[in-house]
């Protein structure tokens, strides 16, 4: 360990215990954060490269600390499709190592220069990417999150303060302990990634609260933890939003691409905020194509919410309510709803959409450009799976969320989106007059 890494730990260690242990733990991060910041992209993708091994050595012990958490979501009753988000297995866990791999072969953004110009007075400035600082991650249910965000944080240089929930603890506890031994082989303070193991719920508020020590929250989860932390958090907050994903079959549509882009983006993984959750359909196709769709949803298993003309096609769909087209299921529900007109379709995603991720199946050129046009959500797709709203797919590697709003990032958030950007001005004896 470094002289600079072992006196981060001794600063805290005098602080006579002062204070919670999120405190305690979001001042070791800042202290740690200085660090990170001015280390070489060599030194992180060596501890990266030490993070991976340490999650593969210790995958059977992972997966044994997982299946507690399993046992006491299933007590609880926890659906299967949250269930699934949970679980972690050897192969999993290979992957998430994989993932970690993955972050090495990026580019590091830390000291990229965005611009760079000469002022008529011969100021030479240039606008570079920076650190963060202390990112804060709230996250539910997805011990992956625990090290695809250490990973993240890492190599752009800031420091992570997780807090997962009660659901994954024993998993995440078990991850950040690897991810921990890494950072200290490698010379890096320990302190550079921390799990808050108070699961409570106060623990969660004083993260929000934590200005000075914090920089930016990034939540992950659910409506109701993201909303909870945008309307209580005075730490700056970035927000990942829900996956309300609309796909709508155009007039024009290829049946067979239509078919199986709603097959994938809805039975592939249905837990994740990707998966669509509303299928429309213009009224000039759906005689011919809401019979074929609703046999191929009910052989996949899906159960189908639909709108009295879907019903027509499709009788043995469960009618629809209007809390069907505000939800993310996560599970292997759709809702269905027949359109009559590209607008109708706009109109609808605009009124229950997320912003998150939403697709047209077309042939019709005009018709695509509108809808890339005038769909104002993050990702915007033409005869593709909303599936592929994802920082791996879109070339990141793994991500910290997907932002749903439009200030700072939006969209999957890879390594850039975790820098700020500062100016540096270099003059030769300036002054203004």
């Amino acid at each position: 360990m470094t002289a600079e890494a072992s006196r981060i730990g001794h600063e805290v260690a005098v602080e006579n215990g002062a204070g919670s242990e999120v405190r305690k733990k979001a001042r070791l991060a800042k202290a740690a954060a200085r660090t990170l910041a001015k280390l070489s992209t060599q030194e992180k993708d060596a501890a990266l490269l030490l993070m991976a091994e340490k999650l593969e050595a210790g995958a059977e012990a992972i997966v044994e600390a997982n299946q507690k958490d399993l046992a006491y979501a299933k007590e609880r009753g926890m659906s299967s499709a949250l269930i699934d988000r949970l679980t972690l297995t050897v192969e999993r866990v290979r992957q998430i190592a994989k993932g970690v791999r993955e972050v090495v072969d990026l580019p590091d953004p830390v000291g990229e220069t965005v611009r760079a110009y000469r002022r008529p007075n011969g100021l030479e400035i240039a606008q570079v990417r920076v650190p963060l600082g202390v990112v804060g991650i709230i996250y539910e249910a997805r011990p992956n999150v625990t090290a695809d965000a250490a990973a993240l944080c890492l190599k752009s240089g800031n420091a992570a303060l997780l807090r997962g929930s009660s659901d994954a603890l024993h998993s995440n506890v078990a991850i950040t302990e690897r991810i921990q031994e890494a950072l200290v082989e490698a010379g890096l303070p320990r302190e550079a990634v921390q799990l808050i193991e108070d699961t409570d719920r106060a623990a969660a508020q004083e993260m929000m609260r934590l200005n000075g020590l914090i920089d930016v929250l990034i939540p992950r989860g659910g409506a109701g933890l993201i909303k909870a932390v945008v309307e209580n958090a005075t730490v700056p907050v970035i927000e990942t939003g829900i996956g309300v994903c609309h796909i709508y079959v155009d007039a024009d549509a290829d049946f067979d691409k239509a078919e199986a882009i709603v097959i994938n983006a809805k039975t592939r993984r249905c837990s994740v905020c990707n998966a669509v959750e509303t299928l429309l359909v213009h009224e000039k196709i759906a005689a011919e194509f809401l019979p074929r769709i609703g046999e191929a949803l009910k052989s996949a298993g899906v159960e189908i919410r639909a709108c009295e003309k879907t019903l027509r096609w499709i009788p043995s769909a469960k009618p629809a309510v209007e809390e069907d087209w505000y939800a993310e299921y996560l599970d292997l529900v759709l809702a269905v709803k027949v359109v009559g007109s590209l607008d109708e379709a706009i109109d609808h995603i605009e009124t229950y959409g997320s912003h998150h991720s939403d697709a047209i199946v077309t042939e019709n050129y005009s018709a695509a450009r509108r809808f890339t046009r005038e769909v104002d959500s993050a990702a915007v797709y033409v005869n593709a799976s909303t599936y592929f709203t994802d920082g791996n797919q879109f070339g990141f590697g793994a991500e910290i969320g997907i932002s749903t709003q439009k200030l700072h990032a939006r969209g999957p958030m890879g390594l850039p989106e975790l820098t700020s950007t500062k100016y540096v001005i270099l003059g030769d004896g300036h002054i203004r007059v």
